[in-house]
């Protein structure tokens, strides 16, 4: 091996242990930012100070200032009133760790890609998608405050739709770094029927809309609600006039419990049909076969985790079990859509300029 080609496998492997790093980042969060939700942590902290807010109270009159402030919130007064300063602490630790992961993420992307882009280890198209990436960053800081204040004064939680869009948003950047790293392996690509490539695109768009429809269950607290299965409330489908019943009808899409729950339980049921068929698909045709069958596996092992979640009530165990598969069949299902509609050799490019000094 010549030294330039052992200087560029060793400038893409640093690459792509970067992003590995932050995509990990990213489920630890995501986990974190469960937790949070589940312990109804989120509005702990009341105010967004993204720089001098990565300090915590370090002094007792700091939680002193801190427990009065969340004290101004309608949560405390109509759900926590009375609430200790330690019980206090035990919830503004969920807060503070999920909006300090956010600032160790934006760093560990941001000072690696400067650096790399100094040494000139990024083609120009791999340069514009991280920087797509990094503005997607920027913005769901700003989405996570949109979320935090609309729980602030009328409410006495987040905003259903704004912690959904903020998760979605979260898992969007996340999926956007699989498959930048997919790109990266340069492998060929698989040729395959249409039909094939069609479901696993398929797959991915309904994975996206499950999870947010994952987390309008969450920020309703839905999960608590009609614990059974396979009926809920009562009849495998429930009537029309408790699915409905508000107006306008589009909002039993958002706000009416029953109908979230349900239409998530349904959305899953065409979910792992269609993994199932797809699995059917690659093996006949002998395409990205390996690929369906764990991706088929990893949603079968969700949808079981979702059934025990349920009928347990929302054990936070289990809860973050289920978000945690529910990311792995995002990754499995990018994965299979970048391996069946790649037709070129990775746009990302092994023809970055070598830095100066380097052997050419």
């Amino acid at each position: 091996m010549t030294a330039a080609a052992e200087f560029r496998t060793s400038r893409f492997r640093a690459v792509r242990g970067w992003l590995v790093t932050v995509a990990a980042l990213i489920v630890l969060m995501v986990l974190v930012g469960g937790a949070t939700r589940l312990t109804e942590s989120g509005l702990s902290i009341v105010e967004w100070k993204p720089v001098t807010g990565a300090l915590p109270p370090l002094t007792q009159q700091h939680w002193t200032d801190a427990f009065e402030a969340y004290k101004t919130i309608p949560q405390y007064r109509e759900l926590n009133a009375g609430m200790s300063l330690a019980e206090f602490k035990t919830i503004f630790w969920w807060e503070w760790s999920h909006r300090m992961l956010g600032r160790v993420i934006g760093i560990v992307f941001l000072l690696p890609f400067l650096w790399f882009m100094w040494r000139g280890a990024l083609g120009r198209e791999l340069k514009r998608a991280l920087w797509i990436i990094f503005g997607l960053g920027a913005l769901q800081g700003g989405v996570g405050w949109w979320m935090v204040a609309s729980g602030l004064s009328q409410r006495v939680e987040v905003s259903q739709v704004r912690l959904a869009t903020h998760l979605v948003l979260a898992l969007l950047i996340f999926a956007a770094i699989v498959w930048t790293l997919r790109r990266l392996a340069d492998k060929p690509p698989i040729v395959a029927a249409a039909r094939l490539r069609f479901t696993a695109i398929a797959l991915l768009v309904l994975t996206f809309v499950q999870l947010y429809f994952g987390g309008l269950v969450a920020g309703l607290r839905a999960g608590k609600m009609f614990n059974t299965w396979p009926e809920i409330d009562g009849a495998l489908i429930p009537a029309a006039s408790r699915l409905w019943f508000e107006q306008p009808w589009w909002k039993n899409l958002f706000d009416n419990h029953l109908t979230v729950q349900f239409d998530h339980r349904m959305l899953a049921y065409t979910l792992w049909t269609l993994a199932l068929l797809h699995v059917v698909d690659a093996l006949r045709s002998r395409a990205a076969a390996r690929g369906a069958l764990w991706l088929f596996a990893a949603m079968s092992l969700q949808a079981m985790l979702g059934i025990l979640t349920l009928l347990y009530q929302v054990p936070i165990g289990l809860a973050l079990a289920h978000q945690a598969v529910g990311v792995l069949v995002l990754a499995l299902a990018v994965v299979q859509v970048e391996r069946l509609t790649a037709t070129l050799p990775a746009a990302v490019s092994r023809q970055a300029p070598l830095p100066v000094g380097q052997p050419g």
